[in-house]
């Protein structure tokens, strides 16, 4: 399944994520309201045009979205502790700004950006770099941080933002 990952992290709704392994994601950082995953786009994934079809792109935001929305484990005394809830998409936005070709890897940086109750805002900068060049995995803000400047590291260019919001609904 799409659980195995580089940073040892792992994630329970990964596990019968069909689509995911498909795809051939691995998650490289979860932490509360973030998350960091990368695929290499193959032939399979492109449109006519002969670029990422954008559903790929979408399908990909959207795992990214679904992982920070959803604790990888939760505290007991939290909503979702007991099981009985996950969060989910309420809605989406997606602005495609540049093409992305087979054999590049796109990486997502997916963060909350604001939570009250059980509804969620997160937002998701997808990048596509050449294999060669597609180093680092640039956890920071949509700019990065000074530290992911100063060592260079970069997922490549910025191809599409993702806007997600969430609703933490009855698992039942």
């Amino acid at each position: 399944m799409a659980e195995a990952t580089l940073s040892g992290a792992t994630h329970p709704i990964l596990e019968n994520d069909y689509a995911s392994e498909w795809m051939g994601i691995e998650v490289l950082k979860l932490d509360d309201g973030h998350a960091t995953i990368r695929m290499t786009l193959r032939q399979e994934m492109l449109n006519g045009f002969g670029m990422a079809h954008g559903g790929m792109i979408f399908a990909f935001g959207d795992t990214a979205f679904a992982l920070a929305c959803n604790p990888a484990s939760t505290p007991a005394g939290t909503a979702g502790a007991d099981g009985d809830t996950i969060t989910v998409a309420s809605g989406v936005d997606i602005n495609f700004l540049k093409p992305a070709f087979t054999g590049q890897v796109i990486t997502a940086v997916a963060n909350r950006r604001a939570h009250a109750g059980r509804s969620g805002l997160y937002d998701v900068q997808i990048y596509a770099a050449d294999p060669h060049t597609a180093i680092g995995t640039n956890t920071g803000t949509a700019a990065g941080t000074a530290a992911d400047s100063a060592n260079h590291e970069t997922p490549g260019e910025l191809i599409a933002e993702f806007r997600g919001r969430s609703r933490t609904i009855s698992k039942k």
